[in-house]
């Protein structure tokens, strides 16, 4: 460990070798003597168009600018409507601050005539903030998210998600139109950073004009990208194409078209090279695009999605990954007042992934160990088609329709101390979502909505399980065979419509009264079947009720709710009620079942605007979850070969209270950002599984639980950017109390997890640029703990005129301790990815070697904590070894 610091160390010491700076600050006012806040301070050295600081300053006038020793500088000073102000300043022989104050003028000329002669790296425009990608770029990022990780106040997440103040980014749009509803990570990891001109932050953003001042839009963030002069109306793209060692390759065309009036974007990747085009998180960003009509109804009915649990690998890794991947983005505005999009995807991937376990359950005092072995095929197809309609100012109208279809299998070969199994499982969801909306601005005090949804979807699943033991007694098998081979057949389908309709009376501009009617109905069927594959090739089919399901089931929801809505100065109180009437009726086993239950469900939402970029939030809502098909079917299910399951047709509604606190801060004078929250979550008549353990094996059905079960969870980040600096320190922890009921005993488990992260980046421009940081992380569970440091760095040079040389590396090492055990788990392993590219000047060809996990490490840990059979588990998951490729791009 000690080398690995030392390493740090050295790479870290760029960082205190900058050149000595002086501070010059002082305050900008109007002839009248008053601060003018987000006036522009910026310098440049004297002869030459080199930025070298900048300043915006804030309430009181102040700004402040980081200058070298020995130079000399031209100050210009600007404020909208005002004459600039030039100013020579020289550092030589200087070595102490100083300060120095400016009185703007009101320009007697009209703003047509005012020429501008020099590019301000950051502009603030009520809601806007706009950043010259110039200004902050070096020219040798690839794509946007390298410039995106380059602007204050913005930052790329580990899923490759844009966050702009802490805040999620919802959409970014290229020259005003969507790339790619429903994800950001495809713009952010394809648009050439070579095309971006102007990175537009949107804050609250509400793309309907008519909603903004009704609704609370400050958690809206969204990036509009300008392009460079002579790209916005400009055939683009790349062919990139590589291979490697041991037959590895890739491919990666991509062009983009965009004028005023349409937009073309079509993306395809072909690898083996365990990149992963399209994750788990990219489909529940594409396939949560649609608009919600329920959002905030107060009522939870999440109707289960099939297929996606074969989407995702760890950090993109396993023993094998070969991914296809294709995808169409349209725009298109026939006119003014209408503008139509949509998208198609397909993506197919097989993986190889090899787990080994070591899984200790404390109440049976008793250790398994394990290898899973599992070869994972999907194929997915997404299309969608968006229309928005505009006539006139008062009028907006959306039309959306969803088309989803996919085919997974996975089959895994376990091999473990308490028996060894083959399973295949098998499901071919597909789904349509069509959604309308309508926004109707009566007048002047008087503003309509219609929001109307209506999903479809169906699935099949199977699941095949053959093993050397089948514990379930409730299994009538036939126990004459050399394994137990047991398939189970499923069919579930579903119709879910959502409308709701609200109506705004303006009492005053900045108070309003909201009055909602809505309803959701939801319609499914489930059949499923159990029997065994016998060694002669017959089939002995389990006809007992028990093990068969026929259901229909059927959920009503029907509420009134009333908010408020007043802003005063800077405080903004939203408070509501929401009356509900539910209905849920099953028929099954011959007999039907109907409840009706009654809500009066608060939220409230309060906020203090302190400063235009820093406020304080307040969130509580009262939320009913109902469950959907999966858990009514009193017929067994087939969960695992060591797990059946049953549903529970008595099961009510649980309520959950959420609550949150929020604070955020972004000073565009000290170029800092702070963002804290702490929420807490109680959910009372949850809907908890009754086990029953046999040996490590078990049967589960739920039940409402008086139990009650809580999540606290606080999170911490603060970033400030200096001159030629950028650090962050970012801190989360999650406290969770769950309660299970096991072999009719109550069991009460805890699990707290915590990590804290600390890092700082140079930001040169004709330099080598470093980051180094450090993680470290913990897991605490009810019998066992683990943590993890893991100390990292990034590192980027240009050489010889044409060369850039890029790396990272992770070192980690992790510790697992079990409770009242000398059971101890102890690992170190570490990554290091670099990449050499070459590129002539105005060159459009580019060549690069590349290496991954140079430090050939084959395995990563994991570990995790079962409540329902108190066992903890620690794992190894074994990953692809050190690769190299030669890949060329030519830039179109």
């Amino acid at each position: 460990m000690k080398k690995y610091i030392s390493l740090l160390i050295f790479m870290a010491a760029p960082f205190f070798v900058i050149a000595q700076n002086i501070k010059l600050e002082g305050i900008i006012k109007n002839e009248a003597g008053e601060p003018l806040e987000m006036a522009n301070v910026i310098a440049f050295k004297k002869g030459t168009k080199f930025l070298q600081s900048y300043s915006i300053t804030d309430a009181k006038g102040n700004y402040k600018l980081a200058l070298e020793q020995d130079e000399a500088y031209t100050l210009k000073v600007s404020y909208l409507g005002f004459d600039t102000q030039d100013f020579e300043i020289d550092t030589n022989n200087t070595t102490a601050d100083f300060t120095k104050d400016f009185v703007l003028k009101e320009s007697s000329e009209s703003l047509n005539t005012v020429e501008i002669t020099y590019e301000m790296p950051v502009k603030i425009v009520g809601d806007t903030i706009v950043y010259n990608s110039d200004s902050f770029t070096t020219g040798t990022e690839k794509k946007l998210e390298d410039v995106l990780e380059k602007l204050p106040g913005i930052d790329i997440d580990d899923n490759g998600e844009v966050e702009v103040e802490g805040k999620k980014v919802q959409k970014i749009l290229v020259e005003g139109k969507e790339f790619f509803d429903g994800d950001s990570k495809l713009a952010t990891q394809n648009i050439p950073a070579s095309a971006i001109d102007k990175v537009q932050v949107l804050k609250n953003y509400n793309e309907v004009a008519g909603m903004r001042g009704v609704t609370n839009n400050e958690d809206n963030v969204a990036i509009n990208i300008k392009l460079k002069k002579g790209k916005n109306k400009f055939w683009f793209g790349e062919v990139n194409a590589g291979v490697g060692e041991d037959d590895k390759y890739l491919a990666k065309p991509k062009l983009f078209y965009y004028s005023p009036d349409k937009s073309i974007n079509i993306l395809a990747d072909f690898n083996n090279i365990g990149e992963a085009p399209f994750t788990r998180q990219d489909y529940f960003r594409f396939t949560g695009g649609l608009r919600s009509a329920m959002s905030g109804s107060g009522t939870s009915f999440n109707v289960s999605t099939g297929g996606v649990g074969f989407l995702t690998t760890q950090n993109n890794r396993a023993q094998e990954i070969t991914s296809k991947f294709g995808a169409l983005n349209f725009g298109l505005s026939p006119n003014k007042n209408l503008d139509l999009n949509g998208f198609a995807i397909v993506n197919q991937s097989e993986t190889d992934l090899l787990t080994a376990s070591n899984t200790v359950y404390n109440k049976l005092n008793l250790t398994e160990t394990s290898e899973n072995k599992a070869y994972q095929e999907s194929k997915l197809g997404l299309l969608k088609f968006s229309a928005t309609y505009k006539p006139t100012t008062d009028v907006h109208i959306d039309y959306d329709i969803f088309g989803k279809i996919s085919e997974q299998n996975e089959f895994q070969d376990v091999t473990s101390t308490s028996r060894d199994a083959d399973t295949y499982q098998e499901e071919k969801p597909a789904s349509l979502n069509q959604n309308f909306n309508l926004y109707y601005t009566i007048d002047d005090k008087n503003i309509f909505s219609a929001e109307m949804q209506h999903l479809y979807q169906k699935d099949k699943p199977l699941y095949n399980s053959i093993a050397t033991l089948q514990p379930f007694l409730v299994l009538p098998t036939s126990e004459a065979e050399n394994f137990f081979d047991i398939v189970q057949d499923k069919k579930i389908t579903t119709n879910k419509f959502d409308a709701k309709f609200d109506y705004y009376y303006l009492l005053t501009p900045k108070s309003n009264i909201n009055i909602s009617l809505g309803t959701t109905f939801s319609h499914q069927n489930l059949d499923s079947h159990i029997s065994q594959n016998l060694d002669d090739g017959s089939v002995l089919d389990f006809n007992d009720a028990a093990l068969n399901n026929d259901v229909v089931y059927n959920f009503t929801d029907m509420f009134l709710g009333v908010h408020y809505k007043m802003v005063s100065g800077i405080f903004t109180f939203n408070p509501g009620l929401s009356l509900h009437q539910y209905t849920t009726k099953d028929t099954q086993l011959g007999s039907e079942n109907k409840e009706n239950t009654t809500k009066l469900l608060p939220d409230v939402y309060a906020s203090l605007q302190l400063k235009s970029s820093e406020s304080l939030r307040f969130n509580y809502a009262m939320t009913t979850q109902f469950t959907d098909i999966d858990n009514i079917g009193e017929g067994y299910f087939l969960n695992n070969y060591n797990s059946l399951t049953r549903g529970n047709r008595d099961l009510e509604s649980a309520l959950y209270h959420t609550y949150s606190l929020s604070y955020f801060s972004f000073s565009m004078f000290s170029f800092t950002n702070i963002n804290a929250s702490i929420n807490y979550t109680k959910k009372d008549n949850s809907i908890k599984n009754n086990t029953e353990l046999i040996g490590i094996d078990r049967i589960s059905y739920p039940v409402n639980s008086n139990l009650a079960d809580e999540t606290m969870s606080a999170s911490f980040r603060y970033g400030k950017t200096y001159s030629k600096l950028k650090t962050n320190f970012s801190a989360r922890i999650s406290n969770s109390t769950f309660n299970n009921i096991v072999d009719d005993e109550l069991i009460k488990s805890e699990s707290l997890s915590h990590n804290y992260q600390a890092s700082i980046a140079t930001k040169f421009k004709n330099a080598p640029n470093f980051e180094v940081g450090y993680q470290k992380s913990f897991s605490d569970y009810t019998r066992s703990n683990s943590e993890t440091d893991r100390p990292f760095a990034n590192f980027e040079v240009s050489f010889l005129k044409n060369f850039i040389l890029t790396a990272d590396y992770s070192y980690y090492s992790y510790k697992n301790t079990f409770e009242n055990s000398n059971n101890e788990t102890k690992n170190t392993y570490s990554f290091l990815n670099a990449n050499l590219y070459y590129q002539q000047a105005n060159s459009k060809w580019e060549f690069k070697i590349s290496a991954s996990n140079l430090t050939d490490n084959t395995s990563m840990n994991t570990d995790s904590y079962n409540e329902i059979t108190d066992s903890n588990s620690t794992s190894l998951y074994y990953i692809q070894p050190r690769l190299w490729m030669f890949s060329v791009k030519y830039n179109l």
